[in-house]
């Protein structure tokens, strides 16, 4: 039973940075079931007039200043508020020295990261650890970036970034909404998902739509500022059925992930993570991406789930309280 806990693998999953350059491999390609654009966003290829932010930023009580240049560096994020944590390990600050990519500029110094990323806190150490292996093995992928840092990552450093990550306070990050109209949004060059500067709705049909609550913080990589999930009406029901009973497809979730899907040890949680980074993960499940023995065991798990079962999941999942 053991071998059915690993239902996600949330790791250091860090993608392109928001208005970063783009990814140094292509993105997974968009081929239907395996991997629709809802849950594998790519930058568009034309950007809206309006997005851009020009000059210095600040946010509420803190005292530091950065241009989007300085937000945007992935070997030197910005610490908004370093008084709210203790000391960084350099590889979380700074990165691999031959490779610039620090971890807190995907996965924040509170760890709790974005969308096109992952959420870190809650998780523990040996956990993290395994999963930055998997990566360096290639038992676990990520073209876009991991699979290249976790190279250029001491077994050292990875046992200090899991640490520090593995300590800090789970939060509630993710705020999930049924909606059946959405707002209108776009991509932007670190993959993730904003309302367009003109506004609009649009219906949400069969998709997850995930855009930061104040998106001025959010390309900030503000801390403080979390998430809102549009989700279909009637998903998050439905996601609680299979995730409890397995809706005669699987096996219930609840069973190694435990009541409200919080985890335990090194079993991980999966209430109020992204619901797209779950999503992406069962998909990727479902398309035998990994091969690690857990991801091997997972295709077996969800190799009869459907497209809407994976986003009904998704759903559920994001809507417990961690």
């Amino acid at each position: 039973m053991r071998h059915f806990i690993w239902l996600l693998i949330p790791a250091f999953l860090s993608v392109a940075a928001i208005g970063a350059e783009p990814p140094q491999q292509a993105a997974p390609a968009q081929n239907g079931e395996n991997h629709p654009a809802w849950a594998f966003p790519v930058p568009d290829a034309t950007q809206p007039e309006g997005a851009e932010v020009a000059g210095p930023r600040k946010l509420p009580d803190s005292t530091k200043s950065y241009t989007q240049k300085e937000i945007d560096d992935l070997g030197n994020p910005p610490d908004w508020y370093p008084s709210e944590h203790g000391d960084v390990p350099k590889i979380v600050s700074s990165g691999a020295a031959n490779k610039g990519f620090a971890c807190a500029s995907c996965h924040l110094y509170s760890g709790h990261g974005h969308p096109e990323s992952a959420d870190l806190t809650g998780l523990s150490a040996g956990y993290l650890e395994q999963q930055m292996a998997d990566f360096k093995s290639g038992d676990r992928i990520d073209p876009a970036r991991m699979n290249t840092i976790s190279q250029a990552t001491s077994d050292d450093d990875a046992k200090a970034a899991a640490e520090w990550f593995a300590a800090l306070k789970i939060g509630v990050w993710v705020k999930v909404t049924e909606a059946a109209m959405v707002p209108k949004t776009f991509v932007n060059g670190g993959r993730m998902r904003l309302p367009l500067p003109a506004g609009g709705t649009e219906p949400i049909g069969n998709r997850i739509i995930e855009v930061p609550q104040d998106p001025a913080k959010g390309t900030a990589r503000d801390p403080h500022t979390g998430f809102i999930a549009y989700v279909p009406p009637g998903s998050i029901a439905k996601g609680e059925a299979i995730a409890t009973t397995g809706g005669g497809k699987t096996i219930s979730c609840t069973v190694c992930h435990g009541d409200g899907l919080k985890g335990f040890g090194d079993i991980p949680k999966l209430a109020g993570l992204h619901p797209l980074y779950i999503a992406r993960q069962l998909f990727n499940f479902k398309a035998g991406t990994g091969k690690a023995a857990q991801a091997m065991q997972m295709e077996k798990v969800v190799e009869n789930l459907t497209a809407d079962d994976i986003l009904n999941l998704a759903a559920y999942a994001a809507s417990q309280v961690p």
